[in-house]
């Protein structure tokens, strides 16, 4: 299956460290190399780069790990295709607009069954590629759209409500953002960490390399990273339980 690599930060910050770890896996310590992709928020606006190609040997990939784009959250995924072929449009995250905010979108997971939750006739977003996570997330984005003017609270328990008739259909692990708040769902594997004063040193399980982040922050950062796998061999990470949503904003949970 697919693995994924979220943020959550409360100041802007660079995910070079974790996407090194990450990004191993695509074909390099992993087998997950029928394409990549990543995407940074910064404001309101994106900067998505997406590429078909194994993310270990990548060009775009090296670029992303050299070059320190700072972002409050971040969506990444590594694919390993099961459904729909090995193309861009088929490479994760997807990002759609509704109510004037792009929302950034990338699962884990296969699902069977989604015919029964689509209407052909009267969703308003449809996919572009042909994988069941993208007719996922388009059916998902039909349903915010149906309770535009929720509450924060009302809008967060409708997106559980989804996700939980999306993992009846199979797995449906799930990374989603509006910008402001990252929206983690476990249907069978994910974890989180949160990092904050007093920061340590960290190794990665997949690559040669550590970090000290007390020589890169403020005792006032706090950052979340959520992977598939624990990405560092030195740090204690949370597992998350199947059929729960974590919610975190500015790189704090907060609510399940």
């Amino acid at each position: 299956m697919c693995e994924l690599l979220g943020m959550s930060a409360n100041v802007p910050t660079d995910i070079c460290f974790s996407f090194s770890g990450l990004i191993k896996r695509g074909g390099g310590t992993g087998p997950h190399r029928d394409g990549w992709g990543i995407a940074f928020y910064q404001g309101k606006g994106v900067r998505e780069f997406r590429d078909p190609q194994p993310g270990f040997n990548s060009e775009i990939a090296r670029f992303i790990k050299d070059f320190p784009i700072k972002s409050t959250v971040v969506i990444s995924h590594i694919r390993q295709a099961n459904v729909g072929k090995v193309s861009l449009e088929n490479t994760h995250p997807f990002i759609r607009e509704l109510e004037g905010r792009y929302w950034c979108f990338a699962h884990n997971g296969q699902l069977k069954g989604l015919e029964l939750l689509i209407d052909p006739n009267g969703e308003r977003f449809m996919p572009v590629g042909d994988t069941d996570s993208e007719a996922a997330f388009c059916w998902l984005m039909s349903q915010l759209a149906k309770g535009r003017g929720q509450s924060p609270e009302e809008r967060q328990s409708l997106i559980k409500s989804c996700a939980d008739q999306l993992a009846r259909l199979g797995v449906f692990n799930m990374l989603l953002s509006d910008a402001d708040r990252l929206y983690v769902y476990c249907s069978t594997k994910l974890h989180w960490i949160t990092r904050r004063a007093p920061f340590g040193v960290a190794t990665l399980h997949d690559d040669d390399i550590s970090a000290n982040f007390g020589e890169e922050t403020t005792v006032n950062d706090v950052v979340t990273v959520v992977a598939t796998e624990p990405l560092t061999t030195n740090e204690e990470w949370v597992k998350m339980q199947p059929g729960e949503l974590a919610v975190f904003e500015r790189g704090e949970l907060v609510n399940t």
